[in-house]
């Protein structure tokens, strides 16, 4: 173990239980080793919590919960099992799955009872593959939507949503609340609901720099930080983790950088290592992604791989028999005005909708476009070891423009010149025109889009089976036939946003075993030294069974890690 060494040092803080980072994870390793009576300080680099929870929909793969149960929409984790060993083969005999799969309900149970955090399923929300033991509901749970005046002073320490995904100055938007504001004269109920979220936006504003009604990850973030607030855990702002402290053969503290000065503070029970994984830590993507996706990241810029190195320096060892060292989503890219960045994923708002395809340079389609994110990326991946395919460019007319949006572009925006003049929408009046404008062959564009209506008109995809699953028919429109997702694409004129790779949230990470605990790279736990998050490997493997797949395991992690230093294994069933 090569952590500093004690050496008698002086100590500037004390506690049980140190948690490094204040994401999903490491905000419930905190509030369980509260709970269950343990001192605990949470270090957090930057000056908000949330990490990419706190940008993500927030949603918990947990499988056989009693909350799917009595919503109606029951699950079981015997289905789960199936499903999982369709996905990972032999790789679903880890240990650590199992203990997910045994304790996930468990700790849903434990902090809607002793905490704020509570979570409901929506009636339907697909796994993201077709494969035995799949789920249509019931597995994947949203967290129940928060208040955020509740925080008090506390509400700007809530890292907001990225700002592409709010509307009118700070304002939250649901999937479900997207057609009471785009149409909201289509029903008295879509009149009610639109006129209730703009009043409530304004009477926000008055008070706050954005809107207090939390959704998705903003409520889950919202919701932990409420509960610590409420067990008065220390939260350390803008400490930035330097070193592990190893003493008597265990991890004993850490040293952090602050604003003023480096700290050093005791853990008398354990460390957590929650920082949010690889982020945007140059050596670790330069390490261990594939070339043409370091570009671009979701994660937060203060998000640079600090607990992954730290870990390693401690002997900690990286988990390599991984399938994808990230989670990946295709997203565009635009330049603002103001100079921000703005990188846009595109989730399922308007890929699996009928009227659009994908491309690559070829100008051929290369991948199912209504499929997942992720596997939408991998495709692009596949497909750029013999042809360019990074960026990829999502082909449609200006009837889906104004049917469904693009990207950056809302539904129903007429005035493209902005988008175009700032090199993100491409336009031709001809299929000609626009291969140009993306540098792709004209003539094997055209065939292609010919071939993709022909699909279009017979409800089959021929080349990629398009609209034959749960998901896919899921995120289409269900009011186009024969196909939710198919629909023909022209007359002109013609649009193409190029989408690149980027990580959702990395796979890679540290070895860790059913408790959290990290692993040298001869299997054996590291004293003192847990990681929970994307710091530590994914149990997928790099696979993405389905939605909230990253958070699930996370909290389920950190609950089973804080159960562990307090003393409590024996509680949790599976070691």
């Amino acid at each position: 173990m090569t952590g500093r060494q004690t050496d008698n040092r002086r100590w500037d803080a004390e506690t049980d239980l140190l948690v490094i980072g204040a994401g999903a994870a490491g905000m419930t390793a905190a509030l369980v080793g509260a709970l269950e009576g343990l001192t605990v300080i949470i270090c957090e680099k930057s000056d908000m919590v949330g990490g990419t929870t706190a940008t993500s929909a927030g949603t918990v793969w947990i499988p056989g919960s009693r909350q799917s149960e009595a919503a109606g929409v029951p699950d079981s984790v015997e289905a789960a099992r199936t499903y999982l060993a369709a996905i990972l083969g032999d790789d679903a005999n880890d240990a650590r799955l199992a203990a997910f799969l045994a304790t996930g309900p468990a700790m849903l149970d434990y902090l809607q009872k002793r905490t704020s955090v509570a979570f409901v399923p929506p009636p339907v929300h697909p796994d993201y593959h077709a494969q035995p033991g799949a789920a249509l509901g019931g597995r994947a749970l949203g967290v129940v939507p928060f208040d955020g005046r509740k925080l008090g002073d506390d509400f700007a320490r809530v890292r907001p949503p990225r700002r592409e995904f709010m509307v009118l100055g700070g304002m939250m938007v649901g999937k479900s609340d997207i057609p009471s504001l785009l149409h909201p004269f289509h029903s008295l109920a879509n009149f009610s609901n639109a006129a209730r979220l703009l009043a409530r936006q304004a009477l926000d504003r008055i008070k706050h720099p954005r809107g207090t009604r939390l959704i998705m990850g903003n409520a889950l973030v919202a919701r932990l930080l409420y509960s610590l607030k409420r067990q008065a855990v220390q939260i350390r702002y803008q400490t930035q983790l330097s070193e592990l402290i190893e003493g008597d053969g265990r991890i004993i503290g850490a040293v952090f950088t602050t604003n003023d000065s480096e700290i050093s503070i005791r853990a008398r029970r354990g460390v957590v290592l929650a920082t949010g994984g690889i982020g945007w830590s140059s050596e670790l993507r330069n390490r261990l992604f594939p070339n043409d996706t370091q570009r671009y990241s979701m994660a937060p810029d203060s998000n640079t791989g600090d607990g992954i190195l730290a870990g390693e320096r401690a002997h900690g060892a990286l988990a390599q028999d991984i399938r994808s060292p990230a989670l990946w989503m295709p997203s565009s890219v635009m330049q603002q005005d103001d100079g921000h960045l703005s990188v846009f994923p595109h989730i399922m708002l308007d890929r699996a909708k009928p009227g659009l395809m994908a491309v690559n340079r070829s100008g051929v389609r290369f991948v199912n476009e209504a499929n997942s994110y992720h596997d939408f990326v991998e495709g692009m991946l596949r497909a750029h070891k013999t042809v360019p395919s990074i960026p990829a460019f999502l082909i449609c007319d200006r009837g889906f423009i104004r049917d469904y949006g693009l990207g950056l572009i809302h539904p129903g925006t007429r005035d493209l010149a902005r988008f175009i003049k700032l090199g993100y929408l491409f336009q031709g009046d001809s299929i000609a025109n626009l291969a140009q404008a993306i540098g792709v062959d004209g003539s094997t564009l055209a065939g292609t889009i010919e071939r993709h209506n022909r699909f279009a008109e017979t409800g089959v995809d021929e080349d990629f089976g398009r609209g034959t699953s749960e998901l896919n028919r899921f995120n289409g429109d269900p009011t186009n036939k024969p196909n939710p997702c198919l629909r023909k694409i022209g007359p002109g004129p013609y649009f193409a946003v190029a989408v690149w790779p980027s990580d959702l949230a990395s796979s890679a990470g540290l070895r860790t075993d059913a408790n959290g605990r990290v692993l040298t790279s001869t299997g054996q736990p590291i004293p003192g030294l847990h990681a929970a998050g994307a710091d530590a490997a994914s149990i997928f493997r790099g696979t993405y069974p389905g939605p909230g797949t990253m958070i699930g395991p996370a909290m389920v992690f950190a609950w089973r890690a804080a159960m562990d230093i307090a003393g409590k294994s024996n509680e949790l069933g599976v070691t």
